[in-house]
């Protein structure tokens, strides 16, 4: 009787190499043909870094934190990829108004709506106001945004040989908060590589997946962009294209296909 019980059990195991089939089944009919992201986080916490690891190559300026959304386009694997880069939220205050009415935007200059949203958090001390901060600005695009969030950290070389779960464990329930907010979706990368990055697929295929399991991007509901977009101050392009970056010629093997910044006026206008 116990030898019919192993024999099943052994039955039910699935062979190596028809598991690697079926999450590569699994991972084609997830492939999407285009990928819309948007950066989220306080100011310098690698947000900007992150989106140009995306992108391949510096097209978000690091040297100083952006007032307004910026946009950039590229093509990776095949297919199209658009970052959306958002003001930083300041860690000890309430994020100033224009600065909130800034980041929702970024909802609406990547039609029709963001595939995730990359919410970016370094390794390292994580407190009850990082929690705050965090919950009061992901309330301005309403509850649905956490079903198309994906916790992204930051700084990884700070973990050593220890792994991120034991990180978050150790942090304690605030960032168990942010973690179990997000469905338990979360990704560590290096943003000191360039090319070839190893951790892009992970993180795309992670992405495709939220948008399989959630149906869908993210739509801002006519109502929360009543109440959370109000009309930006008006900027010059000039202004706008400043907060981009100095591109590196020879900084990946990616193609940049399109470096366009919507300019907000126009945005809310169309």
């Amino acid at each position: 009787m116990s030898s019919d019980r192993s024999h099943l059990a052994a039955d039910d195991q699935l062979d190596p190499e028809e598991a690697k089939r079926l999450a590569a089944a699994t991972r084609e009919a997830n492939r999407l043909p285009e990928l819309r992201l948007v950066l989220l986080g306080w100011r310098w916490p690698g947000k900007s870094l992150t989106g140009n690891t995306i992108l391949g190559r510096e097209e978000f300026r690091l040297e100083r934190a952006a007032e307004f959304c910026v946009k950039r386009e590229t093509e990776v694997d095949r297919r199209k990829v658009t970052v959306v880069d958002t003001p930083g939220w300041f860690s000890a205050q309430t994020t100033p108004a224009d600065y909130q009415q800034e980041m929702v935007r970024s909802a609406s200059i990547c039609q029709p709506g963001p595939h995730a949203f990359l919410l970016v958090i370094p390794v390292g001390m994580f407190t009850e106001t990082d929690r705050i901060r965090i919950e009061e600005n992901l309330a301005l695009f309403g509850e649905d945004v956490w079903k198309h969030t994906l916790l992204v950290f930051t700084w990884a070389e700070v973990l050593k040989d220890r792994s991120i779960e034991r990180h978050i464990r150790r942090e304690g329930r605030e960032l168990q908060w942010v973690v179990d907010r997000c469905k338990n979706r979360y990704h560590v990368i290096n943003n000191y590589i360039f090319g070839e990055h190893p951790q892009l697929p992970q993180l795309m295929e992670k992405v495709e997946k939220i948008v399989a399991e959630e149906g869908g991007c993210f739509v801002l509901k006519a109502d929360d962009t009543e109440k959370n977009l109000q009309t930006p101050n008006d900027i010059s392009v000039q202004e706008n294209m400043g907060l981009g970056a100095r591109p590196k010629q020879n900084g990946s093997c990616y193609s940049l296909r399109s470096m366009d910044v919507d300019h907000p006026q126009s945005e809310l206008k169309s």
